[in-house]
């Protein structure tokens, strides 16, 4: 039985990834000893590898689709194809950012006081080409790891990824520019796309994914109100659309349900409390398929 060969990112991203195809109805389950996790998907194939390796392994047919940070397909320069992005993070739901940093004390302020200058990074090409278009000459290294602690001893400039800034400041660091906004891609071989089976799949799973990330920072909120209150209620409400509401058996009183941004809640709770909500109940969301 042919299957979808699936590179899912180890390190960093690997939690955050687990859970979010967790949401999206796909369990996987790894083996500390074993590279290939198994997932509840008889079509599906995984294969648990660095972020930094899925794109070409993409490329060259190896893997059929997988997912990896646009910093690292085009770091690699691989030609695949992008289906979706997917915006999530080890620390959240947002971009990472591949930043250039100087010591605390350095006498560097801006991009064009790197001319002839010491960068150390890991992402080299996309650094390389970031200085090329700005006109700046410098020497560009690749750092093996531990890049924060290279200047200024062993480095003028650091060119690193970065999702809170606070490993930065925690090394003495501060950000002069930003190369590049990057989020986790699913890619897939171009041959693969071809065949109609598996661009079926793929597209399963991105629908899913997208439901699962579009639900994560959001909840229900359900209530009561009297039809007296009701205009009050509603103009307290955001909602995807508009709020659902349904006739109680008591009359001249109705449900109200509707879909908001969790971080809302908290300020919103007490408003409408006030302006006459009762009953108010908050659940959580696995998916939302627009």
């Amino acid at each position: 039985m042919e299957k979808l060969k699936l590179g899912l990112p180890a390190g960093s991203l690997q939690k955050a990834t687990i859970e979010i195809f967790k949401k999206a109805g796909f369990n996987i389950y790894i083996n500390e000893r074993s590279y290939f996790p198994y997932i509840d998907d008889d079509d599906i194939e995984c294969v648990l590898i660095r972020a930094q390796e899925i794109p070409r392994y993409v490329q060259s047919g190896v893997l059929d689709a997988g997912i990896s940070g646009k910093d690292w397909i085009m770091e690699t320069g691989s030609d695949v194809v992008e289906v979706a992005e997917l915006i999530y993070a080890k620390q959240g739901f947002r971009p990472i950012k591949l930043v250039i940093a100087v010591p605390e004390g350095s006498e560097i302020e801006r991009l064009e006081q790197l001319q002839g200058k010491k960068i150390a990074t890991e992402l080299v090409e996309v650094t390389k080409t970031f200085l090329q278009k700005s006109n700046i000459q410098a020497s560009v290294e690749f750092s093996w790891g531990a890049t924060e602690v290279k200047p200024p001893a062993l480095a003028d400039a650091i060119a690193e990824l970065t999702e809170t800034g606070r490993s930065l400041k925690a090394n003495n660091l501060r950000i002069i520019e930003t190369i590049l906004e990057s989020t986790p891609r699913l890619i897939v071989n171009k041959e693969s796309w071809k065949t109609d089976w598996k661009k079926n799949k793929i597209g399963q799973i991105v629908t899913l994914l997208k439901g699962a990330l579009l639900a994560e920072e959001k909840v229900v909120l359900k209530m009561n109100v009297s039809m007296e209150n009701l205009p009050g209620v509603l103009a307290l409400l955001p909602a995807l659309r508009k709020p659902t509401i349904s006739e109680l058996h008591e009359e001249s009183w109705v449900a109200v349900e509707t879909v908001i941004d969790e971080k809302k809640v908290r300020e919103l709770v007490h408003k409408l409390k006030e302006a006459g909500a009762e009953g108010i109940i908050e659940y959580s969301l696995n998916k939302i398929i627009p």
